[in-house]
């Protein structure tokens, strides 16, 4: 009888917390005339507390740039020392920012105000603010419940366990820095080998629909939003699975955290699909810690990556608009991809839209903005590469690094590299037929 008490309240615990968490993450609701998920309604509800954006950032850049020297972390290798310089220089980029220090070219509106304005507050309110909301996704049940059903799906075509499909979800509804937040957090928790946790981070944490909206809305695809939409994401996890089976992705270890084994997903027996995915997700439910100790944990976690990526996003952020707004650095890099836009006959375009995609690897949305007065069929292309591509160093990758997946920059810089060339070769024929 008390076994019995114990499972029903189990089962009520597994229903409603798993619920809320899916309510909050998963199911866009409409106030103030706005429709987005709740978690982004939470984190606008708070920036529109007078001065709380600007002083919160601040404290999180400052505080996060000093951390590494109080921690004697800033010189462990080579790239956590140029990290840790960049973070210093976000300290003087903030102040920069918020006194409008410099010529009026840095102070433009697609400059340090939108870094500062555009990613830097959101992200680091995003990524603490829905950390404590992950403990109702993450500890209850709900990824093993899930990962039962969608193994069969997600391990043959993207060599990834199911639970990663809740990773991928949770990157397209709400944000890369939460699903990079769940993927550390699994990583770390043994459920993801070193090669799992680095095609999950580089091939499902994209940019969310609403920042698609934007994007579109600027090069005029609103109209087929439809089609742009569901399009952009067959393509991006298409060279997904594409890239999980070449370097640098296919050389990575199948270890777990620090060398560890990974937990096995269980495998669900024919005809017993849904009461294994249940059993599952009960069993981790009832082991999961009380809901206060979850959320405090996961606050921690959220406040300590909020604290690693916010000077960086400040400093990489800024820095790489300053190298493609006032340098050719981005022309150069976009000889890459010119013979590319040539062989797929945009002709006297191809250089344009050969730059527009080097230009994606320091902001996502620079491309849209210097393709806007173009032919429709570039921005049309533009509009899919820039959210395929994923890696960029005003957010993403600065992200990436400050996780505990074992990924360089090198490895993310030839991904990039290769996701934008084959998201050209699949997205200029989509184009064609769907859009233009």
């Amino acid at each position: 009888m008390k076994e019995k008490a114990i499972k029903s309240e189990t089962m009520v615990r597994f229903i409603f917390l798993n619920l809320l968490g899916i309510f909050m993450f998963f199911i866009p609701i409409t106030i103030g005339g706005r429709n987005t998920i709740p978690i982004d309604h939470v984190v606008t509800f708070i920036r529109q507390i007078p001065y709380f954006g600007i002083l919160y950032a601040g404290i999180v850049i400052i505080i996060g740039a000093i951390l590494p020297f109080i921690k004697k972390t800033w010189n462990k290798d080579t790239v956590t020392v140029v990290f840790s310089i960049f973070k210093v220089l976000g300290i003087f980029v903030y102040f920069t920012a918020i006194f409008k220090l410099g010529p009026d070219r840095i102070q433009a509106p697609g400059m340090l105000p939108f870094v500062f304005n555009k990613v830097v507050i959101p992200v680091t309110m995003l990524v603490p603010v829905g950390a404590v909301f992950l403990a109702f996704l993450m500890n209850y049940g709900f990824m093993e419940f899930i990962g039962v059903f969608m193994r069969p799906v997600m391990r043959p075509i993207w060599k990834t366990p199911g639970r990663s499909a809740v990773d991928a979800v949770a990157s397209f509804v709400g944000s890369y820095s939460v699903g990079l937040l769940i993927t550390n957090k699994v990583y770390k928790e043994g459920y993801y080998s070193n090669k799992e946790a680095s095609i999950i981070a580089t091939g499902f944490s994209t940019v969310s629909a609403t920042f698609m909206v934007v994007v579109a809305g600027t090069l005029g695809l609103m109209e087929k939003w439809n089609i742009y939409f569901w399009g952009t994401l067959a393509i991006t996890f298409i060279v997904t699975a594409i890239t999980t089976r070449i370097y640098p992705l296919s050389k990575k270890s199948d270890k777990g955290y620090n060398g560890r084994e990974v937990i096995p997903e269980t495998k669900a027996e024919k005809g017993k699909l849904f009461s294994t995915a249940l059993e599952e997700g009960l069993k981790s439910c009832q082991r999961a810690p009380g809901v206060v100790e979850g959320i405090i944990r996961n606050f921690k976690d959220g406040i300590g990556l909020a604290l690693s990526i916010g000077p960086t996003l400040m400093s990489i952020g800024f820095f790489g608009l300053v190298l493609a707004e006032f340098t050719p650095v981005f022309d150069i890099i976009g000889y890459i991809f010119v013979p590319f836009t040539m062989l797929l006959g945009f002709g006297a375009e191809a250089t344009l839209l050969a730059k527009a995609c080097a230009i994606s690897l320091a902001e996502m949305f620079l491309p849209a903005s210097i393709v806007a007065s173009s032919s429709p069929i570039v921005q049309g292309v533009v509009a899919i590469v820039c959210v395929s591509e994923l890696l960029f160093f005003s957010a993403s990758i600065p992200c990436i690094l400050a996780t505990e997946i074992n990924i360089n920059i090198k490895d993310l810089i030839i991904i990039w590299v290769e996701r934008i060339i084959l998201s050209l070769l699949l997205a200029t024929p989509f184009v064609h037929f769907f859009i233009v």
